[in-house]
């Protein structure tokens, strides 16, 4: 395979990104996303006002009905975030009161204000946070609160319906539709990788909300948008199965670790392994690998095909990341790679992905 080649697949499936844009008041720009398909059929449905049913119905799409069923059930989930040098979004998790958002919302912050849809405003505790993946986990003093579905980042298709609801410019709980544009998303300009690319409009604010898929599952949190001239469309949240794992270990055992690999990569799909000549037609590229990490030491290099990690088959960039948060730091992987002389297996020792 061809340097040319590996350049035309990172460029194709990575993509290019513009830079990021941060509000300065600390909060970050994020994007929600837009629908891919309209039908013209009108279903009837009902108004509902203070848990009743209004007799005036209206005529929607089967599109919008499916984002009011969604924003209904999920806005109550939504909480507003906010500190001394900014604000965003949060998503409750667990009826005791875990709420998930982005660590750049709660900043070095030890408490923060957490404004519940039902008007209540409590004093909210930062259990732990990762700037490196951008998520926190605070907990506010408050029992039975309704909880948001997870859904699974893992499996997410592009061109899937999705949905945005946060606070964006102090708007409290503002809806939002569109698709997911890609996903397994590094941009250049953020120091984040592994995201979903959503195309809606995003403001300050955002950051920390859910990205819901139509059944109401989270799927992602709102992080950060690209912007620049001309670019539009180009927002990223982050998988809600890495963000959980951080929830899940914070709640467990008081921190957070993570196995690092130290790679970039692209999804093969048949298409593209039919372009460029590629001898397999699912698995994944690496398109980089990071001087000093753990797959570079081990010998990983541009261009290999992993095709199986621990003898569990990898169809695509999901199935490695979740082989890698079921392993500790310091475990081996043995990756299944091919190569242009043939395929080999290379062992790694997972290294510790950095924290604060």
């Amino acid at each position: 395979m061809t340097t040319q080649r590996i350049a035309a697949i990172a460029t194709l499936s990575v993509g290019i990104a513009i830079g990021i844009a941060l509000d300065r008041s600390g909060r970050r720009i994020v994007r929600p996303l837009v629908a891919t398909e309209t039908t013209t059929a009108a279903v009837p449905i009902q108004r509902v006002s203070n848990g009743s049913v209004d007799p005036a119905s209206v005529a929607v799409t089967q599109d919008e009905a499916t984002v009011i069923r969604v924003a209904r059930a999920i806005t109550p989930t939504v909480v507003s975030v906010s500190q001394d040098e900014g604000s965003g979004s949060g998503i409750i998790v667990d009826k005791s009161g875990v709420v998930l958002t982005n660590a750049h919302v709660v900043g070095s912050s030890r408490t923060v204000e957490v404004g519940l849809a039902d008007g209540r405003t409590l004093s909210g505790q930062v259990l732990g946070r990762d700037p490196t993946i951008d998520v926190a986990v605070v907990r506010v003093p408050a029992q039975n609160l309704p909880v948001a579905p997870i859904g699974d980042s893992d499996r997410l298709e592009v061109g899937q319906s999705a949905i945005a609801i946060g606070n964006p410019l102090g708007l409290e709980r503002t809806v939002t539709a569109g698709v997911v544009s890609a996903v397994n998303r590094n941009p250049r300009g953020i120091s984040l990788d592994g995201l979903i690319q959503t195309d809606a409009a995003i403001s300050p604010g955002n950051s920390g909300g859910p990205l819901v898929d139509s059944h109401g599952r989270v799927i992602g949190i709102n992080t950060a948008v690209l912007a620049g001239q001309g670019a539009s469309g180009l927002g990223f949240a982050i998988p809600i199965n890495l963000a959980n794992d951080v929830v899940q270990q914070v709640l467990t055992t008081g921190h957070i670790t993570r196995a690092y690999l130290g790679v970039g990569f692209a999804d093969i799909e048949p298409e593209l392994a039919r372009q460029f000549g590629l001898p397999v037609k699912e698995g994944i590229i690496l398109t980089a690998v990071e001087p000093r990490s753990p797959a570079a030491r081990a010998g990983l290099r541009p261009q290999d095909i992993i095709v199986k990690g621990n003898a569990t088959s990898i169809q695509s960039g999901g199935d490695l990341r979740k082989l890698l948060r079921s392993l500790k730091p310091g475990a081996t992987v043995r990756l299944d790679v091919i190569r242009p002389n043939g395929r080999t297996t290379v062992p790694v020792e997972l290294g510790q992905a950095p924290t604060s």
